[in-house]
């Protein structure tokens, strides 16, 4: 019922928000005339209302062109791979001299792989960058079957097939678990294109290590109260209808209710910078909000194994993790490269729970792991902002290219 009662909300509001956009341009086309404090606030306050409401559509990367050297390179979004619950997509670009291929596996958990468009953006002009980029689980028909946690892991090692032999990879929160179990799958059976590096960022690989109120939060509740409070059925109109799902309407307002206050805080500054026409402030909220407020749906196997498996049972780090019902030896990885990464300030996925992949992965010889912890940043700050930019990036390229050598 929940869903359903998301979507009639939703659809009520459609005639509100599509008044609100045509008295905006209105008052748009008044030209000079319109240019009052008082009109000002009044179109401030007409596209506060327009902007009231999530979007199920990924937004584009629109990446035209990239720096390379001395020149600018035109880049095409491309996709190599697609699997029901998502698709492998390419930021192709014609350059003199190849490039490390490296696949960025975006993190599941209630957005679209636009999320990491600063991390893209940062990696392009000196790699050849691939991405998973995961489906809306409300888009998927019923009869692709389901999509849980070992499926997620079989995604990873078919995009780095389809990369090939001699590919990196780098995996951002959520998926550093998947991506390591990956990984041993695929040194397991030798498999010629496992990655020479492999580089985990804020990733919740043991969560034991200081709680964070998400921690908190997933081992609060027995995994019945999940079930029963956040999975949801995809209602009719939809390709999945019938899925059950953990919508992406309650992830980004649990993440909200974390942060209210700054959240308010931005919005309130949204409507002053609207309203005094201080453009350029007000496009810098709207972009992070566009994209914050993208969301898509988990399929609900995915979602409540992935509650089970890494926030309550703790299976990677406790060494009983499977794959298709086989152990998996992390001491198998003895060729790919680690790079661990963790924010400071992370309130996610705190200090000492990434890093906690050096001693899983034991079987690596100590010149092939190497950590770093990035003072002064939060969550999002380990790979988007300025000093993912300036300092964790180049660690980052190195690690990349030494693995390369």
């Amino acid at each position: 019922m929940i869903y359903a009662a998301y979507q009639a909300q939703s659809d009520l509001l459609d005639p509100i928000r599509l008044a609100a956009r045509l008295s905006r341009q209105m008052i748009g086309t008044m030209g000079g005339f319109g240019d009052t404090p008082l009109l000002r606030n009044l179109t401030a306050t007409f596209e506060m209302i327009e902007r009231a409401g999530l979007s199920h559509e990924r937004p584009a990367f629109d990446i035209g062109t990239v720096s390379v050297g001395n020149r600018e390179v035109a880049v095409r979004e491309e996709v190599a791979l697609t699997l029901p619950f998502g698709s492998l997509v390419h930021f192709a670009k014609d350059v003199d001299q190849p490039q490390p291929r490296l696949l960025v596996v975006a993190p599941l958990s209630g957005h679209f792989a636009t999320l990491l468009l600063d991390t893209v953006k940062t990696l392009l002009p000196e790699n050849d960058v691939y991405i998973t980029d995961w489906h809306n689980a409300r888009d998927v028909p019923l009869s692709e079957g389901g999509f849980g946690f070992d499926d997620y892991v079989a995604h990873v090692i078919r995009f780095q097939e389809a990369i090939g032999p001699g590919g990196h990879v780098l995996a951002v929160c959520q998926p550093c678990v998947q991506v390591l179990a990956a990984c041993a799958v695929m040194a397991q059976e030798n498999n010629p294109a496992q990655p020479l590096s492999m580089t985990l960022m804020a990733g919740p690989v043991d969560t034991r290590i200081n709680p964070t109120k998400v921690n908190e939060l997933a081992t609060s509740k027995p995994m019945e109260w999940f079930e029963q409070n956040l999975i949801a059925t995809v209602p009719p109109g939809f390709k999945g209808a019938g899925r059950r799902v953990y919508p992406g309407f309650l992830q980004v307002g649990a993440f909200m209710a974390m942060n209210l206050q700054r959240h308010v805080k931005a919005h309130v500054g949204l409507f002053e910078n609207l309203a005094m026409g201080e453009h350029d402030k007000a496009d810098t909220t709207k972009t992070f909000y566009d994209e914050y407020f993208a969301v898509l749906d988990l399929a609900a196997e995915f979602y409540l194994e992935t509650i089970d498996k890494v926030f309550q049972q703790h299976e990677l780090p406790r060494g009983v993790l499977t794959y298709r019902g086989g152990s998996l030896d992390f001491r198998a990885i003895r060729r790919t490269a680690l790079l661990t990464v963790e924010g400071e300030r992370d309130d996610i996925c705190a200090v000492g729970q990434t890093v906690a992949a050096q001693d899983i992965c034991s079987g690596l010889r100590p010149h092939l792991r190497r950590h770093h912890m990035q003072a002064g940043v939060g969550h999002y700050g380990v790979f988007s902002g300025r000093r993912w930019k300036a300092q964790v990036y180049p660690l980052v390229r190195n690690h990349i290219l030494a693995a390369d050598a």
